[in-house]
């Protein structure tokens, strides 16, 4: 009796060990929104950050990346846009400042569900006196055994293509150096999937969409400038994508990926 009992509780300590491995073993699914929010201010002219909070909160992401974000500026009402977003949100965040804007900051952002461990914004090349451009790299720590980085940017937005181009070679240069940890790389790039820019992106990075999912024009959208993209590619599985339909809080459309970490 007391062997058979001894035989019971051991089967029952290894299914639950076997239990726990299996466990360890699911992919983590995660929703990430890129979202450029026009410093809070809509199409209607009406500043209104809690409006761009309840576009957030309405898909209840994991991990944000936010671009055109002020902090401190006049124009803006000398409010803290990320600490505020954070509130609203209930999300971790941190802050990477571009420029100096009316006795404050631009630049962009990153929410998160899971605790930040580290962060740093590392300016792009600027060309031509453009508006300086940044990417915001943030260590998000999923859990006591996983990690990814995130990385929240914003390219130039003129005619001329060299120094989106130059920033994405920057971006690879920065943040290749053979790692294998995963990432993602979320933004407003401010071009097409099939320009010079994204190209040069691929060669590293691959997009969430295999078809355009067009964000800008708000209203009636017909090209896609925002993109989540992720590193290495046999890391990750792709559950959805989708444009976001809200079409007032901002001039550009939210882009939302489900993504699966895989390992």
């Amino acid at each position: 009796m007391a062997k058979h009992l001894i035989r019971l509780q051991l089967f029952t300590v290894l299914m639950i060990l076997a239990g726990q491995c299996a466990s360890a073993a699911e992919p983590m699914t995660l929703k990430v929104l890129s979202y450029n929010i026009h410093h809070g201010e809509g199409v209607d002219g009406q500043l209104d950050l809690p409006r761009i909070a309840k576009v957030i909160n309405s898909v209840r992401p994991d991990l944000v990346a936010l671009q055109e974000v002020d902090h401190t500026a006049t124009r803006t009402g000398s409010v803290d846009q990320p600490k505020e977003l954070a509130r609203l949100t209930e999300l971790q965040v941190v802050f990477g400042a571009n420029i100096d804007l009316q006795g404050g900051h631009y630049g962009n952002a990153i929410l998160s569900r899971f605790p930040i461990s580290k962060h740093a914004n590392h300016l792009l090349p600027n060309l031509d006196n453009g508006e300086q451009r940044g990417v915001l790299s943030a260590h998000i720590q999923l859990n006591d055994a996983q990690s990814l980085r995130l990385l929240a940017t914003h390219f130039d937005h003129r005619r001329d293509d060299r120094e989106r181009v130059a920033s994405a070679a920057a971006i690879k240069q920065l943040f290749e150096n053979g790692s294998r940890q995963p990432a993602l790389l979320a933004g407003d790039l401010n071009d097409v999937v099939e320009s010079s820019t994204l190209k040069k992106l691929l060669e590293h990075w691959t997009v969430a969409n295999d078809s355009p999912l067009p964000t800008i024009p708000v209203s009636q959208p017909t090209r896609q400038i925002d993109f989540i993209l992720f590193h290495p590619a046999e890391n990750w599985k792709v559950v959805d994508v989708r444009v976001l339909e809200e079409v007032v809080a901002s001039d550009h459309r939210a882009i939302l990926a489900t993504l699966q970490l895989l390992r």
